[in-house]
């Protein structure tokens, strides 16, 4: 028999241990994988874990105009990669806007069925790396982490942990994962003028680069398959707005005002890029659609 002098006592504790497990962080669960198809990393009072991504970006590859040979280049490695067979970690680099980081989304949507999975990863989480990958060992799925718009300052923490999960730990990578990266520069972190300063000669001819430029190419030199992006010609760019005029049902597509408004409205934005090409495209599409109601 409990004394009753202790059951007060104990109701009090009990109620107070109730309480506090509100403010305790729970374990999050880990998604299930058969059914979602991305996930985001994200971090709540310093624990970080997979949050799912219910509605992934629907744009296809076949939407993606004027980047033929990086489409094909890109889609080549992602079969060999779902198909257990060796593939790159890839770096898009390039202009903005010409379809880096939809490229990536597409090949979601095109591969899903056969078990390709994303993972976003924001440049400021990516020291969570080790941790993300490793507990996507000994899945059957063939995850894809993407991170998009990388770029570093040389004591980035980030930047080292991912130097790390690339090519540079004790630890294996598993099989099952890849690492597709976005930039705007090639070599991921800011160059200087100066740097080029440190390059040295030797008798025989040889060029020898500094300690600071063979830092930062050490880290593009990790991703297997470089795929460079660069602003589309004049003709590209109006091809690739009648292309999202058409998804958007607009059928004159050789109207001349149209074509004169999307020179304007790329050279408003200083980039004829596939971005300018689709807002354009969108705004055109909702104008007229506006008149003809």
């Amino acid at each position: 028999m409990m004394n009753d002098s202790l059951k007060p006592l104990l109701e009090r504790a009990e109620a107070l241990l109730n309480r506090l497990e509100n403010f305790l962080p729970t374990t999050p669960l880990p998604p299930n994988w058969e059914n979602i198809y991305a996930c985001r990393w994200r971090k709540r009072n310093q624990q970080g874990e997979l949050q799912a991504v219910y509605h992934p970006h629907d744009i296809r590859l076949s939407d993606l105009q004027g980047i033929d040979t990086q489409k094909q280049q890109i889609d080549r490695n992602t079969q060999q990669f779902i198909h257990h067979y060796p593939a790159n970690n890839v770096l898009l680099w390039g202009s903005r806007g010409t379809g880096k980081s939809s490229l990536i989304k597409a090949l979601l949507n095109e591969y899903a069925t056969q078990g390709l999975r994303l993972i976003e990863v924001e440049k400021h989480d990516l020291v969570d790396l080790p941790d993300i990958v490793e507990s996507l060992y000994n899945r059957p799925e063939r995850f894809i982490i993407f991170s998009d718009d990388l770029s570093f300052e040389k004591e980035d923490a980030s930047y080292k942990a991912l130097k790390s999960v690339l090519d540079g730990s004790i630890s294996a990578p598993p099989h099952n994962v890849l690492i597709y990266a976005t930039s705007n520069r090639r070599h991921l972190l800011p160059e200087y003028m100066k740097e080029n300063l440190e390059a040295t000669y030797t008798p025989e001819g040889e060029v020898h680069q500094g300690e600071a430029v063979e830092e930062k190419i050490s880290l593009s030199e990790r991703f297997g398959l470089w795929l460079s992006f660069y602003p589309f010609k004049q003709d590209e760019y109006l091809d690739i707005v009648s292309y999202w005029l058409a998804h958007l049902g607009v059928t004159d597509l050789t109207n001349p005002a149209m074509r004169t408004a999307a020179l304007q409205w790329a050279l408003t934005r200083g980039s004829r890029s596939g971005r300018a090409a689709w807002q354009f495209a969108r705004d055109w599409a909702g104008q007229h659609g506006m008149s003809e109601k």
